[in-house]
């Protein structure tokens, strides 16, 4: 097991212990490698102890979140619409990991200081950027400078009550939130329409020819590509056989060249079992980067089935 996949599962143990557990200090480190799959031994070659692996957790859910909420920003020109896309995000992301929301929204608070340090270096990120809609309102009282932190603190509120209950459909909040958020810049007209908004169809952009989900990644994404990352999506830990099966690929050279090239591409990775004792079974899986591609090209399958069944409606 390579050690990033390693890392991936032991974070993400931890995660679904909290959920499990609804208690930091009932999580040992001892549940979170037996959840993982890995020793103990292996757990302290990552992480001197919980707290460590706990804030290791904290960063990789902001890692997630925060880039595709940055990317989401960046692209509107106006400041309104840059953080709805963003918050879009966010309540996305957290529907796709709950229990990593959990960690990083509930249970951080009561995590240990380096985490409390480092939550509050994130807050002051997201202040900065909500703190700008005072170059918004023109025409108007200039709200306080504690305006954001107000914002930002409400939002986290009604967050950390949803993932602490269990709720489902964060990103109906969409509206709600970013009224709560415009009101003491743009005014209570501009912030009454948030709430009759519907929420996009996707937080992101959608996948284009332009932009593929593996731009960067130096190959095409192909159909056979995509065929083997939803087989292991499906089925981690099969074998060349398996995925080829699933993947609908008769010539096994291929399979084991394709296979080859997502390895080296940090898409997958292979968890070499013991077989029939003569020889070692390949065992296939998703690095957390395969998994991001996987997650895009499911949907824009989706997006593809909406915009046809529109189509047809038509």
């Amino acid at each position: 097991m390579g050690e990033e996949l390693q890392r991936a599962r032991i974070l993400r143990a931890l995660a679904e212990e909290l959920t499990a557990r609804e208690d930091l200090h009932a999580v040992t480190v001892a549940h979170i490698a037996a959840r993982a799959g890995v020793s103990r031994r292996v757990f302290y070659e990552h992480y001197t102890d919980r707290e460590d692996c706990f804030l290791g957790a904290f960063e990789w859910g902001l890692a997630r979140a925060g880039d595709a909420m940055y990317t989401a920003y960046a692209r509107e020109s106006r400041w309104d619409d840059g953080v709805r896309m963003a918050l879009a995000e966010l309540l996305a992301a957290m529907e796709e990991e709950p229990a990593l929301a959990r960690l990083c929204v509930v249970y951080a608070l009561g995590a240990g200081r380096r985490v409390l340090e480092r939550r509050m270096q994130a807050l002051a990120v997201l202040r900065e950027f909500v703190d700008r809609g005072r170059l918004e309102s023109s025409g108007r009282a200039e709200p306080p400078e504690v305006a954001a932190e107000g914002a930002v603190g409400a939002v986290l509120s009604v967050l950390h009550t949803r993932l602490l209950s269990g709720e489902d459909g964060l990103l109906d909040l969409l509206g709600p939130l970013m009224s709560v958020i415009l009101l003491p810049y743009m005014g209570a007209a501009k912030a009454g329409r948030e709430l009759a908004r519907p929420a996009p169809r996707r937080a992101s952009a959608p996948v284009s020819a332009e932009q593929p989900p593996t731009a960067g990644l130096g190959m095409r994404l192909t159909y056979r590509t995509t065929r083997v990352l939803c087989a292991l999506a499906e089925c981690p830990g099969a074998c060349n056989r398996e995925v080829a099966d699933r993947a609908g690929i008769v010539d096994q050279g291929q399979i084991s060249r394709l296979l080859a090239r997502l390895e080296s591409l940090g898409l997958i990775a292979n968890e070499a079992g013991e077989g029939d004792g003569r020889a070692l079974v390949n065992a296939w899986v998703l690095t957390p980067r395969g998994e991001q591609v996987e997650r895009s090209i499911q949907t824009q399958a989706r997006l593809s089935r909406s915009e046809d069944e529109l189509g047809q409606r038509s």
